[in-house]
C-alpha cells in the first residue's frame, strides 16, 4: 500500500465560488495559507507555503459558510489537478474550524 496523506492547518484564503461537476457533486477550491517554524537539521526554520485545494461533497456544502481568514485544519491526499497537468491539489477529507 502507498501513502498519500497530507494534515495541514492555516488560513482559509482566495476561496472560490461553490461549482458542481456534471455528476452534481459540490466542490468548492481553495487556497491553503499555512505559516509555522519546523526544526530541521536541528536549526529552526520559518516555513511559509499557500497550498491549492479543494473539498467535495456535502463537506464542501459545509465549508462554503467558513469566512475568509478563518484558521482550519484539514487532512487528505495529494493528487494532480487534471491529468494533462502536474500541479498538486490538496483533496481535503476532513477540515475543522479552528476557534
Amino acid at each position: 500500500m502507498s501513502l498519500n496523506r497530507l494534515e495541514l492547518s492555516g488560513e482559509f484564503a482566495n476561496v472560490a465560488e461553490l461549482r458542481y461537476t456534471p455528476a452534481g457533486i459540490p466542490v468548492l477550491s481553495f487556497h491553503l495559507h499555512h505559516v509555522s517554524e519546523q526544526i530541521e537539521a536541528g536549526m529552526k526554520r520559518k516555513v511559509e507555503c499557500e497550498v491549492s485545494s479543494m473539498v467535495m461533497g456535502q463537506l464542501a456544502l459545509e465549508a462554503q459558510e467558513i469566512e475568509a481568514g478563518s484558521r482550519v485544519a484539514v487532512s487528505g491526499f495529494l493528487a494532480r489537478r487534471s491529468l494533462k497537468s502536474a500541479q498538486l491539489v490538496l483533496h481535503i477529507q476532513t477540515l475543522k474550524k479552528i476557534i
